[in-house]
């Protein structure tokens, strides 16, 4: 990965991991490939991702992938330096955050899409015009079914959990979980609740596992 800041472009070398990846580029494309193609799916139907500019070929096997640098800071970063006081404007910010990044992937999901790598650090944010936009990075294992698996929707929803509460209080985490429920209107209450329990559940044992909660 290499990001040039004069002309907003990032260049992105694909290379072969293994024979079984040679194998699932045969049916799915490889990997520089279904990045393009998640990308652009997600433009067609209006959710933001990085526009592709230039993509081709290297010896070895190797692809490449530039793309348009997208506005906007990390979701992580956002919570943990950005909008860290609990207080005053910050904490309006920060509430308004949460609430509009729940609707955004809730429309993500509900249009049949789920994220290959939901962390937030995944999930970029700019604040314009009173209200945040919201772009998608990383977007090479996305999947898209009509209504997308519920496995799949609670793996999302545990990886946009992947922060410690000192960045991700409860009511935080209730907060976005809330404005996402708004949008699946094909999921029970009782489904929701379940997968929102689950999810929870999910990331505060990997969480402790990897010695962060």
């Amino acid at each position: 990965m290499a990001y040039n800041p004069s002309r907003g472009l990032y260049y992105k070398e694909f290379l072969r991991r293994s024979p079984a990846e040679a194998m699932k580029a045969l049916l799915r494309g490889s990997r520089a490939t279904r990045a393009r193609r998640n990308a652009e799916a997600l433009l067609y139907v209006g959710i933001r991702a990085p526009e592709n500019i230039a993509w081709g070929k290297l010896p070895g096997g190797r692809e490449y992938l530039i793309t348009a640098a997208a506005a906007g800071e990390c979701v992580t970063d956002w919570l943990h330096t950005t909008l860290r006081q609990r207080g005053g404007e910050q904490l309006q910010m920060r509430r308004q955050l949460l609430c509009e990044l729940g609707m955004f992937i809730g429309r993500l999901h509900a249009t049949g899409f789920v994220h290959g790598d939901l962390r937030p650090g995944n999930v970029l944010a700019a604040f314009r015009g009173g209200r945040y936009h919201f772009t998608l990075i990383d977007n090479e294992s996305n999947r898209r079914k009509m209504p997308p698996p519920g496995k799949l929707l609670l793996k999302n929803l545990m990886q946009l959990n992947m922060l410690p509460p000192a960045d991700l209080s409860r009511s935080d985490r209730m907060r976005f979980f809330c404005a996402w429920r708004r949008q699946m209107r094909e999921l029970s209450p009782l489904e929701a609740k379940i997968i929102g329990a689950e999810a929870y559940r999910w990331a505060m044992r990997r969480l402790s596992d990897k010695g962060t909660l």
